[in-house]
């Protein structure tokens, strides 16, 4: 992890730079699977299957036999942790429905908006070297609330041809409707084009590697929505003299826990600080079954060491992390002048962890500084926002004649002609 000691502004980009994916052969490779999975439907999802993740299937689609089966080789407790995150989940998902509020902007001019689901939403689930089940409460869960028809889910199969058993645990008691054994970029391919077997859906959420990244922003282009730009999971943890190293230490691992290219920074107003936090890594790391990859991710973590308090403000803001851990006495201070950050976690014992499971905060955030533009998935992701309007003859003649000039001054004609036609009449 390279150190540096309160770094001038100027050099503040080259600094927090992200981990670099050389990804210039990836999308003419991406592309070339999405475009067979079009022509070829099903045929190429299970030719993809076999080749990528070694395992010939009969059906793609997971029969409620299997998911029945997994839920019972899911124990107790981990059930009862996944109740708790699922009740959280749904309470603080829940307080985002806004009521439908009629506006007279004018007199006899009435507008509105309504909330209305997207019928048919996909979710990718990964499973690989670590199945997401949480991220099944975090996109099923406010897709339920919002009242989507069809929630289709994919997650690739393992050699055995079979989902995670917790994954479809936690499918079963989110609302999920459809599962399919289907990971990567056939996963996405599906979910976008449709086939025989997978229905096509409106919108794909959900996290993945390069590939399955590189297949949403493709099928974006003309095919379906997605939830936003993603990369490398990260975070920024904020420390002070008060701060426990050992606490802060294991933050900094979580995250670099998830990939070799994930990117984890901290941030203190001493250096000794940032010493201690080290000590502490080295302890922890040697210790976790991920500590490799953990390790891998910390080749190109950065500790930054930041005396003025305004400085470490703006090197938040200018970084605008995923995740944002402000570990320090006057973190509430400090909050209130963050505007870039996809989640804010505050004080010692608000690790980020609570926010990836049980909190109830989404943890599908959006990272490599889109939290600039992005929010995280919320409620509202899973919805359209329809305008309605209704103007009575007298609002029309209120806002008639300025609709007319305007009209004019575009060289409408037509637009003038609406109104002025049932102006004659009013």
């Amino acid at each position: 992890m390279k150190t540096y000691i309160n770094p001038e502004k100027t050099n503040w980009p080259e600094i927090l730079k992200r981990p670099l994916i050389d990804v210039s052969e990836l999308y003419g490779k991406v592309q070339t699977i999405l475009d067979e999975i079009k022509s070829n439907g099903d045929k190429a999802l299970k030719k993809f299957t076999l080749q990528f993740d070694g395992v010939d299937l009969d059906s793609i689609l997971v029969a409620k036999e299997e998911i029945d089966e997994a839920e019972k080789l899911v124990d107790s407790e981990l059930k009862d942790a996944i109740t708790l995150a699922s009740k959280n989940i749904t309470i603080f998902h829940a307080a985002q429905k806004s009521e439908i509020k009629k506006v007279e902007t004018s007199k006899g001019v009435v507008c509105w908006q309504k909330p209305v689901a997207i019928e048919k939403v996909g979710l990718y689930i990964p499973g690989g070297s670590a199945p997401l089940f949480s991220t099944v409460l975090m996109l099923a869960i406010p897709a339920q609330i919002a009242g989507c028809k069809e929630i289709i889910l994919c997650s690739p199969p393992n050699k055995e041809g079979k989902i995670h058993a917790a994954i479809l645990y936690a499918a079963k008691i989110s609302g999920v409707t459809q599962i399919y054994k289907l990971g990567g970029v056939q996963a996405i391919g599906a979910m976008a084009f449709g086939t025989e077997t997978v229905p096509k859906t409106y919108k794909i959420f959900g996290p993945g590697n390069q590939y399955v990244m590189a297949a949403k922003q493709l099928v974006s282009m003309n095919d379906v929505a997605i939830d936003m730009p993603a990369g490398p999971s990260e975070v920024l943890v904020v420390a002070d003299d008060t701060s426990n190293p050992a606490f802060v230490a294991s933050d900094l691992l979580s995250q670099a826990e998830h990939g070799p290219d994930s990117q984890v920074i901290l941030v203190a107003n001493r250096l000794e600080i940032v010493e201690k936090v080290l000590t502490e890594i080295e302890r922890q790391v040697i210790k976790l079954p991920r500590g490799k990859i953990a390790s891998k991710a910390l080749e190109h973590s950065i500790l930054i060491v930041q005396e003025n308090p305004d400085e470490q403000i703006g090197l938040i803001n200018e970084y605008a992390p995923e995740h944002l851990i402000i570990s320090t006495k006057n973190y509430t201070e400090i909050a209130e002048k963050i505007t870039n950050a996809g989640s804010v976690f505050l004080g010692e014992y608000t690790p980020e962890s609570a926010g990836d499971y049980a909190s109830g905060t989404n943890h599908t955030l959006p990272t490599n500084g889109w939290s600039r533009s992005y929010s995280g998935v919320n409620l509202d992701s899973f919805l359209r926002k329809i305008t309605f309007q209704e103007i009575s003859k007298e609002g029309l003649k209120n806002i008639g004649p300025a609709i007319e000039k305007m009209a004019v001054a575009e060289e409408l004609e037509a637009h003038k002609n609406a109104i002025s036609l049932r102006l004659k009449e009013i």
